[in-house]
């Protein structure tokens, strides 16, 4: 693994090339639990637009070639900051990587227009491209607590993030015989997160 040092400080255009950019922006200025100045005024979380700059150089430099993949990492609290506008932020700067005039649905709150609520699963598909989204518990991937983060796929070749994130055959239940006994079987993800199929 490379380490170029402060994010601020580098040229995607001048680092080698890559197939994907995986980053998880501070997520102070987004939790609950943090003074929730926001992902565009706090402190620390507006380094997520660092990662997009950087993925924006290096994508003109290689003519569009590389990265092929970005995987973004936060905490949940990132779909109600600044009044779910923060998220909606997220997806536009990832999108705009491929299309520089997207415009972004706006999922409004019935209790208030000013509110954006958003789901813990969906995806945006555009014409090359497209970005999903899925809200998953660390606890399942080897970390012995129980925090939900979010995991965000962009794929800026194609329209395989769903697939990448949401992979069907992965998820159902393996009918093979194993080693240990087991009382669950995972749901297929779409519809069962939140309880919507949006």
């Amino acid at each position: 693994m490379k380490h170029y040092g402060n994010v601020t400080k580098i040229n995607g255009a001048e680092v080698e090339p890559v197939d994907i950019i995986t980053f998880g922006s501070p997520c102070q200025d987004m939790s609950v639990a943090g003074k929730r100045a926001g992902i565009q005024d706090g402190e620390r979380s507006n380094l997520f637009f660092e990662a997009v700059r950087i993925i924006k150089e290096m994508r003109k430099a290689t003519n569009g070639e590389y990265p092929k993949y970005a995987v973004w990492e936060n905490v949940p609290g990132a779909f109600s900051s600044n009044k779910g506008w923060d998220f909606h932020a997220v997806l536009e700067a990832l999108c705009s990587v491929c299309d520089s005039a997207v415009s972004i649905p706006e999922p409004y709150d019935e209790r208030g227009a000013d509110r954006l609520v958003w789901l813990g699963a969906g995806s945006i598909v555009g014409d090359n491209y497209s970005v999903a989204w899925r809200t998953l518990d660390a606890q399942y991937w080897g970390v012995p607590q129980r925090r939900k983060r979010i995991y965000l796929v962009a794929d800026f070749t194609g329209r395989r993030a769903g697939e990448i994130l949401f992979k069907p055959d992965s998820l159902r239940a393996d009918l093979s015989q194993g080693d240990e006994a087991g009382q669950e079987v995972t749901a297929d993800a779409v519809g069962s997160i939140d309880g919507s199929s949006g």
